[in-house]
């Protein structure tokens, strides 16, 4: 897995490079995003949050269902007649085309490189919200009531607002790749969690990483987390 501590021009880069071996050679219907509603402020984010990796998502185990799933899927379409070959003509590990493996490993990396941020500092006013990741690039959003903002890029089209009381970014990249992250607050207003989803025409299910994060108050003692490809989650100590 990619390092936590990172310059957010590699993490443009590398999104980009994966964007590339994920893409279609076909041009695919264009997406729609799920905002909807009076795009109005319903929650206030701002605060410091760190993520909590006990009630974060396992990438390895979200994988591996994944794939479960889509061997079962191709398993019933080859009991039905519909394809025929290794799983049905399915996911096949090493394979190419659609759910190839090449594709199914693209698609978690680039879920797994964009959800990384160990801290959050959310700064939130009636009308804009940003979202500063460490080691990666900030999510933006102005909303005003009725309108939903959408910004061209050159990276493609960045669709964000108001979803009841969920606060959408959605990112639509060419050949029918597209990255949605839905922030959601708890009940007592100490917890978010992130769902971000990662869609591409390659792969035929979504792949979904939840990142719990708990509020935290700068220039207390805590731990420090990284991900390592080797020995999973590694927790130290240490003094803000």
């Amino acid at each position: 897995m990619p390092s936590l501590h990172r310059s957010p021009s590699i993490v443009v880069a590398t999104l980009l490079t994966l964007s590339v071996l994920l893409c279609a050679c076909s041009s695919p219907a264009p997406k729609r995003a799920v905002l909807k509603g009076d795009n109005v402020q319903a929650v206030n984010f701002s605060g410091s949050w760190e993520m909590d990796y006990g009630q974060s998502d396992n990438t390895q185990q979200k994988l591996d269902s994944m794939v479960r799933e889509l061997n079962r899927e191709a398993q019933r379409r080859a009991q039905q007649g519909m394809q025929q070959g290794s799983f049905g003509g399915g996911m096949v590990i090493g394979g190419s085309g659609g759910n190839s493996g090449s594709s199914i490993l693209g698609l978690v990396r680039m879920a797994d490189l964009i959800t990384q941020a160990p801290l959050l500092e959310i700064t939130q006013d009636t009308h804009k919200i940003r979202v500063k990741r460490e080691g990666d690039f900030d999510l933006t959003c102005e909303f005003y009531p009725g309108e939903l903002r959408r910004v061209e890029t050159p990276f493609g089209t960045e669709i964000c607002g108001w979803n009841g009381h969920q606060l959408v970014f959605k990112l639509l990249l060419p050949d029918g790749l597209s990255i949605q992250h839905v922030m959601t607050m708890g009940a007592a207003g100490q917890k978010l969690n992130i769902a971000t989803t990662v869609v591409t025409d390659q792969v035929s299910f979504p792949f979904l990483l939840n990142r719990v994060y708990n509020r935290f108050e700068p220039g207390e003692s805590g731990y420090k987390c990284e991900v390592t490809l080797t020995r999973g989650t590694v927790c130290t100590t240490e003094k803000q």
